[in-house]
Formats: structure tokens, C-alpha cells, sequence
């Protein structure tokens, strides 16, 4: 056989000691060695897809999907307060920390606190609480606007988390676990639901104009999970998403025409490499993208709205403009039909290591009047119902001070883990509930506490999503939001 090879080129170089033999030998390995690089590149697939697919019965797109159980809400707003809000100065008030205030403590508490040298003694709040609406919730002083929404959020006092430092319990409350590179919360309900308006991304996140948060990018990232899945930026000024007008004028004829085409050429391109989830992703975002063109400019366009909600939200006063613009944006996203909406703060305004009264009153002043406006504009539009509100950050404040230079005129509260207090809203949720509670200094959680995964699970069910069954196969192993974690939904505040 060789010889008739060289009798057809014979340019090529006669190799030394090739019999017909060793030629069938060669050829036959490499049929081995193809069949293997196969069924290892299947192997690969099935790990990344079709496993994944017998679980979840759903291909790996942004369709709509059933639930696994009535859904209480459509959508949700997650109101994610970056620093750590300190639950005895806004929602937790304690009236032993008026009492041993300036005894020290710091002796029962070592293990809580990042540095000992700045540890000091019990700190009273510098705030007056009163109880609001029928239910008769208790809320600070500096957030009057929230006052008047009490009756339709479900406060839980007795949540805890698992690290004291901001990279690690960021990952935690927003992906479960405290190791980098898993899915967050918002990309799991993406995976579970799909999203019911197609011309628009199913998990939006409306950061900072001032910058991105601590963790960046891992705030809203999909993970191993198909990058389908990942958050979409959405700004809050000027375009919505960077590159997404048209670069010239052309009928729109001739424009679908083109995308058909290069649709056509996308899909045959991708039926020769099954499998291959991030060149699906690519392509399924480029034909987002030439969808968004005209919904998502109009979904952020402003101007829609009336003087009267532009004024309820702070839209043009200088220290809500920006957070008020964005609450009015995912009021917008949602009743659109986009499922997850993630609004983040550039800073850790809720970070008081000092100067705990006038950081607390800026965060405040910043984001109290926005988030109320929300709440009422969604419950006067009917749209409160379905739409689920979350509010909360990575963990809870220290009940003793934290001294800087022995100046306690900026002494503030270190980081705590054993409590924090974060709150629900609408979609399915009874308004005017208090969940849990901490101990007499807010401390610990102390009555009912609710676990990171028991959250998670508890906005899952209300999604009509059960934790158990949101799974994803990776490495043969079935992974899910809540983990192995033994998970409890919060019973007490669904309706």
C-alpha cells in the first residue's frame, strides 16, 4: 500500500522499516484514538448538558418553564444592602444595650470581633424607635419613609450567616457557599424558570454608576452553569447596554433579513459542536442583544413616567437620584417580565466600623426614600402581589463599639455573624409578620433562626421552585443553590 503512495507522490520522503504491517498498525490506533478523544468529548457534553437536562427536564435556554409548585410570585427585586446593616439601629431595637451601655464586654465575645485592640464596650443605638403601622413593627428613626410600608414586609430578625469577612459572606448570601466561582441566586432562578419576555434578559442586575461592589463581577455570575444564566448590566444612564444601537440606518426589512442569516449560519455552526454551552451562550446573546435594541431602551426610558413618580422615588434630588432611578428601573423590568432584578451599591455604605450615627443616617437618607416608593408603586399598580422584594445584606453589626484612637466620638460597630436582619415583601409573603428574634444584646439569633440556605429556599418556593429539585450535574454530582444543607422554608411569613 505504501509503495503505491509513493508511486502517486513520489515526492514524499520514503520513511525506513514502514511495512504494510506497521501502516496498518499506525492507522488502526489512530481509529482507537479518534473513538476515544469521542467518547471523551460525549463524556464532557453529557456532564455539561445532557445530565443536567434529565434533571431538570429542560434544555439549557431562557424559555418559560413550569414550576414544581403553585407559584406565590412571578419575579423578584433583590435590594441587596452592601456593608452589613446593622440590625440594633434599624429594625431589632434593645433595650439592655441603653442599659450596659459603656460595661464591657468584650471578655463573652473574643471570638466575634476582627480586632481585638478596637474592641470597646457595650454601644447603645443613637437612634429613637418607634412602632409603626397596625402590626405595630418597630423601625428607627432614620428610615420614616419604610415606616409607612410595615404592614406589607415580613421582617426576619434571627438570620445568621457563616464568616464575618465581606469576599466570603458575599459569596455566601448570594450563592449559598463560601467558595468562589458558584452560581448566584439569580442565575439559579434563571436556570429553574427561564423568563417570560424574550426580548429581554431574565436576570438583570442594575449596579452602581459610581462603580462596581467588593466581589465584582462574582456578584451575579452563573458559575458552572451555562453562561446563558449570567446577570446582563443594565446602566441606569445613556444606553442601557453598551453597543447595542444600530451602527447605521437601514430599513428594517433588510435588518431581519440579515439576522435570519446569520441565524442560519449560527445554528449550523453549532449542530457541528454539540455541546459546547459558551458558543451556545454567545450566540443566544447576540440574538438577545438584536432583540433588546428596542425593549430595553424603552424599558429604561424615564421620561415614560409621570412628575409625581419621578418625585416619589427622588429622581432628581441629589442624595436618591441614583438608587431612586434604579428602584423605578426594575419596577419597570418587572412588569415587563423580567424574573430576577439585583440592585447593588458601589460602596459598603452599611460598613460602620466608625462614625456609626452619620454613616448609618447617609446610608439611609441614600436608599429609605427609594425602596419605599417601590413598595407603595408596585401595590398601587397590582403589581406587589407577584412581584417578590428582598432586602438585606452579608451579615449584622456588633452590639459593642469599635474604638478608633481611643476617639469614641467615631466609634461604630465591627462585623457580626451570629445576626443580621433582612426583610421581605409581596409575592406570596404576609405583610406585618416579625420572624425570629436575637438575644437581649442582638448578638445571636436566638428564637427560630434562619440559616443562608433557609432563605434561599424559602425565595425558591416562593418562585414555585423546590431547592431539592433545582439541580444542576457536575462531575456526576447533583449541585443546588442550598447544597447538602438540612433546609427549612420560613413558613411563618407566607400568606
Amino acid at each position: 500500500m505504501h509503495d503505491e503512495i509513493q508511486d502517486l507522490h513520489p515526492s514524499l520522503p520514503r520513511p525506513s522499516g514502514l511495512s504494510r504491517r506497521n501502516f496498518m498498525e499506525s492507522v488502526t490506533g489512530g481509529f482507537y484514538a479518534a473513538a476515544l478523544g469521542s467518547i471523551l468529548r460525549q463524556e464532557v457534553s453529557a456532564g455539561e448538558v445532557l445530565e443536567s437536562s434529565t434533571e431538570s427536564e429542560h434544555s439549557l435556554d431562557l424559555n418559560q418553564r413550569p414550576t414544581h409548585i403553585r407559584p406565590s410570585a412571578k419575579s423578584v427585586i433583590h435590594l441587596f444592602m452592601h456593608g452589613g446593616p446593622s440590625q440594633m439601629d434599624l429594625f431589632d431595637p434593645k433595650s439592655a444595650l441603653d442599659r450596659l451601655h459603656g460595661k464591657s464586654y468584650f471578655d463573652k465575645i473574643a471570638g466575634e470581633v476582627e480586632n481585638v485592640d478596637a474592641a470597646g464596650a457595650i454601644l447603645r443605638s443613637p437612634f429613637k424607635f418607634a412602632r409603626h403601622g397596625r402590626c405595630g413593627a418597630w423601625v428607627s428613626e432614620v428610615m420614616p419613609h419604610l415606616a409607612g410600608c410595615v404592614d406589607d414586609i415580613a421582617f426576619i430578625r434571627s438570620m445568621y450567616t457563616t464568616n464575618l469577612t465581606h469576599e466570603p459572606a458575599l459569596r455566601i448570601i448570594h450563592s449559598g457557599r463560601m467558595l468562589p466561582g458558584l452560581p448566584t441566586i439569580g442565575s439559579w432562578v434563571s436556570y429553574g424558570l427561564g423568563t417570560v419576555n424574550q426580548n429581554l434578559p431574565g436576570y438583570v442586575v442594575l449596579d452602581d454608576p459610581l462603580g462596581l461592589p467588593i466581589n465584582k463581577h462574582q456578584n451575579w455570575q452563573c458559575g458552572f452553569l451555562p453562561p446563558v444564566y449570567q446577570g446582563t448590566r443594565f446602566r441606569a444612564t445613556g444606553s442601557p447596554v453598551l453597543n447595542l444601537e444600530r451602527q447605521f440606518v437601514e430599513p428594517d426589512e433588510i435588518t431581519q433579513l440579515e439576522r435570519d442569516l446569520i441565524g442560519r449560519v449560527d445554528r449550523r455552526h453549532l449542530l457541528a459542536r454539540p455541546g459546547q454551552t459558551r458558543l451556545d451562550a454567545r450566540i443566544s446573546s447576540y440574538e438577545l442583544a438584536a432583540r433588546m435594541q428596542l425593549e430595553a431602551s424603552d424599558a429604561l426610558d424615564l421620561r415614560q413616567e409621570s412628575p409625581q413618580t419621578l418625585e416619589a422615588y427622588g429622581v432628581g434630588k441629589g442624595s436618591t437620584d441614583s438608587y431612586g432611578r434604579r428602584c423605578l428601573i426594575a419596577r419597570r423590568l418587572v412588569e415587563r417580565g423580567v424574573r430576577f432584578v439585583q440592585l447593588f451599591i458601589n460602596s459598603q455604605i452599611w460598613d460602620t466600623h466608625y462614625s456609626h450615627d452619620p454613616k448609618i443616617r447617609k446610608a439611609s437618607e441614600r436608599t429609605d426614600q427609594p425602596v419605599a416608593a417601590l413598595l407603595k408603586d408596585l401595590k398601587q399598580r397590582g403589581l406587589l402581589d407577584e412581584t417578590l422584594v428582598v432586602w438585606g445584606g452579608e451579615f449584622g453589626r456588633l452590639p459593642i463599639a469599635q474604638v478608633q484612637n481611643e476617639d469614641l466620638s467615631r466609634a461604630g460597630r465591627d462585623h457580626n455573624k451570629n445576626a443580621m436582619c433582612s426583610w421581605m415583601a409581596g409575592g406570596g409573603v404576609r405583610g406585618g409578620v416579625t420572624h425570629g428574634s436575637t438575644d437581649e444584646l442582638g448578638l445571636k439569633a436566638a428564637e427560630n433562626p434562619v440559616s443562608v440556605p433557609d432563605f434561599h429556599a424559602t425565595i425558591l418556593h416562593l418562585l414555585g421552585l423546590d431547592h431539592e429539585r433545582v439541580t444542576f450535574h457536575r462531575h456526576g454530582f447533583p449541585e443546588r443553590l442550598t447544597g447538602t444543607n438540612e433546609v427549612r422554608i420560613i413558613e411563618d411569613i407566607l400568606a
